[in-house]
């Protein structure tokens, strides 16, 4: 028999109606015994999610705004005093509550704060289905540099063997410095992928609120179709580029020991959801394309400089700028006497821009340098792609017929993907323009 790790995510430990649900999908498969889970998200629309209004509790501290410091914690502690009431259960959480308050008070850290909402959602879950709850500080450790500490493997191996069911809180561990340290927002995922490596789980399932990956964002393209299965690869492209059903970092632990992923959903549970596997297992012919995802807010830096390639260094000295200044960038296509790089506009900020050109043409005296601001990038994914001759072709006409200009053009070696360039207000339209080419 195998063992499955199951990761709910903060729409599923969002009231306490919804963690009893989340609790019967886990009592229907005896195989489901190990637990990660996220602290509680929005009920609705308008609603804040319980890390939110920690991070807002941690600032509120920070800058001496007590008052509304308490106001803002009360209304974190109402939240699980309602989900208390919800599950059923006495869990003692106005003493975890005080307990807390008086750790922000005495100076516990930004990264505490933050990561009581799944300390708090974890005490809930393993009460509810009367299973351990394990710390994750027992078991997820980062190194000097707030990375993840491979060690955290063994660790959480070793501890988890004396558990054949427990409950573990995401999104942190512990950091060298003995304290509470939290991954990015929507590390959680990452925390299940580690449960689920350490116990060599057959499965882990990643329940959310939709029912699988989908070709594109169903917010651009009305009800798009649902991915039964693509690669860890394919995730990767496609999470990187904006598609956020799934942490983009969680595929490394369970890549590497060959652990499927399966996307469910925790209010439809008999939807088949999506699986995310190791090795391209469908027809190439019938599966051209797997997924369409775009991001905004970027800036092309172009270069040109006649006998750029006989240069020896010319490359390393453009990246040395870029490098001095800590920005790493997102693609870095080229030609004979042409290179382009692709930056983040969250770097440029401040006139970061204008120095970053000033210190290039010092660096290697190009003939040209010009921007394009304000790009979008659109990843075409799919490892059909390679063995359909023509996919480019309809590609670019799907966007030429679309009258949608494009600005860059970048395809890995892989042929796993085709990236486009275009203006920031064309994203939406390209996506969807690609979206009637491969899939209607």
């Amino acid at each position: 028999m195998g063992v499955k790790v199951c990761k709910f995510g903060g729409t599923s430990m969002a009231d306490g109606n919804i963690i009893l649900t989340a609790a019967k999908i886990v009592k229907a498969d005896p195989e489901r015994r190990y637990v990660v889970v996220s602290a509680p998200g929005k009920r609705f629309s308008d609603d804040i999610k319980v890390t939110d209004l920690l991070y807002k509790c941690s600032d509120e501290y920070e800058t001496g705004e007590l008052a509304a410091f308490e106001n803002t914690f009360e209304k974190i502690r109402v939240r699980f005093f309602n989900i208390e009431k919800g599950i059923g259960k006495d869990v003692r959480m106005s003493e975890e509550l005080d307990k807390i308050r008086a750790e922000i008070l005495s100076g516990a850290g930004r990264d505490y704060c933050a990561s009581r909402g799944e300390y708090l959602a974890g005490k809930i879950m393993a009460a509810v289905l009367g299973v351990p709850f394990v710390d994750a500080t027992e078991l997820i450790r980062f190194d000097e540099h707030g990375a993840l500490d491979n060690h955290s493997f063994d660790i959480a191996a070793s501890v988890l063997a004396n558990y054949p069911k427990a409950v573990v809180p995401g999104f942190y561990g512990l950091g060298v410095d003995g304290k509470v340290k939290t991954f990015s927002r929507g590390g959680g995922d990452i925390s299940g992928s580690i449960v689920a490596r350490a116990i060599m789980a057959s499965l882990y399932e990643n329940w959310t609120d939709v029912s699988g990956f989908y070709a594109c964002d169903p917010r651009i393209v009305r009800s798009p179709k649902c991915i039964e299965e693509l690669t860890y690869q394919e995730l990767r492209e496609l999470s990187y580029m904006g598609a956020n059903v799934l942490h983009s970092e969680s595929i490394f632990p369970v890549r590497s020991a060959g652990i499927p992923i399966r996307i469910a959903n925790t209010f439809r549970p008999e939807d088949a959801g999506t699986y995310i596997v190791k090795t391209f297992t469908r027809d190439p012919k019938e599966y051209i394309v797997t997924g369409i995802a775009g991001k905004k807010d970027f800036t092309v830096i172009s270069i040109e400089k006649s006998m750029m390639n006989s240069e020896v260094g010319f490359v390393g000295r453009v990246l040395a700028v870029i490098q001095k200044h800590g920005i790493s960038f997102e693609h870095l296509p080229s030609g004979i006497d042409t290179m382009s790089l692709v930056l983040d506009n969250a770097y440029l900020k401040n006139g970061m821009l204008e120095t970053l050109i000033e210190e290039m043409k010092e660096a290697v005296n190009p003939d040209k340098i010009y921007t394009h601001e304000n790009i979008a990038l659109v990843a075409t994914v799919g490892h059909g792609m390679a063995n359909n001759i023509g996919t480019s072709a309809r590609l670019f006409k799907a966007l030429a017929e679309a009258n949608i200009n494009v600005i860059m053009i970048d395809q890995g070696s892989s042929e796993l993907n085709i990236i486009v360039g275009v203006d920031n207000d064309k994203c939406e339209e390209c996506i969807r323009a690609i979206y009637r080419e491969f899939f209607n």
